[in-house]
């Protein structure tokens, strides 16, 4: 590998340690508190929300009007909607596959299935996120070569990196936290929501090899992570969190505009 490609390694290793950073709140949380545990589910739901539109559809939008013969919107809205029925046919799949596997479950092994199936859902949403995250960076270091480095090119470069890596803070809790309410331990919430983060480096890589390919199909790749984002956001976490919040309706309903906020602040920036 030439040192572009090993500079965009470096870098997005970089951006998943940071992921793991994120996913290590819940090392705070010794035992589940509900009313807090919601104000982060919804801080999770908010930073999904943000980033699938100042993280993932902007770009992509722009993206598309500078490489793509299809217009912009036209590249944005099939990738959205894509994602979408992605995440919706994959819940699909795997609520099919677990009523094969055991169609005469009682109340209590469907609500863990339930569970269960809510959690794929939210990792491989945030994982799909990650992707073109990470061939984000590994594209802008690829780029390099054919600018002859430039100082200006390469901070432009490490500029992007360091923007995703701060954005994933907020996106690996917005994996482990969930898992932490589900009941799941903070070992293991920790684990599986540092492991979201470790297709960066694989997908910056791929991205630095394959520059030129990847430029074409990254606005699409950008508006599917959306559309799933959007449909795991709206459709589990959210309604998640609203759960039990009688005494304080509007608790968890303000960790989402906290999360929205935060991501947008980071998004708008560093961008």
């Amino acid at each position: 590998m030439n040192q572009f490609v090993w500079m965009a390694l470096l870098a997005t290793v970089g951006t998943w340690l940071v992921t793991a950073l994120g996913a290590a709140i819940v090392v705070f949380f010794k035992s589940p508190n509900q009313k807090i545990l919601n104000f982060m589910l919804g801080f999770a739901s908010g930073v999904m929300i943000a980033a699938s539109f100042w993280s993932l559809l902007q770009p992509a939008i722009e993206r598309a009007e500078q490489i793509s013969k299809l217009p912009a919107y036209f590249v944005a809205t099939a990738g959205f909607l894509f994602g979408a029925c992605f995440m919706w046919g994959s819940d699909k799949i795997v609520s099919f596959a677990r009523e094969k596997a055991d169609p005469v479950a009682g109340k209590k092994e469907k609500e863990s299935r339930e569970k269960l199936n809510r959690m794929i859902m939210l990792v491989l949403s945030i994982t799909l996120h990650n992707i073109p995250e990470g061939l984000a960076v590994g594209v802008a270091f690829g780029a390099l070569q054919n600018s002859n480095a430039t100082a200006e090119s390469l901070m432009g470069a490490v500029t992007i990196a360091v923007g995703i890596g701060l954005q994933n803070f907020p996106e690996g809790a917005a994996v482990s936290v969930p898992l932490r309410r589900e009941g799941y331990s903070r070992r293991r919430s920790f684990l599986i929501g540092q492991a979201s983060g470790m297709v960066e480096p694989i997908a910056g890589v791929a991205g630095a090899l394959l520059v030129v390919y990847v430029e074409s199909i990254l606005p699409y790749a950008l508006s599917f992570a959306a559309g799933a984002m959007i449909l795991v956001a709206v459709h589990e976490l959210i309604p998640e969190c609203q759960r039990n919040q009688e005494e304080q309706p509007y608790f968890a309903t303000m960790g989402i505009v906290a999360g929205f906020a935060v991501m947008m602040l980071l998004d708008v920036m560093l961008g």
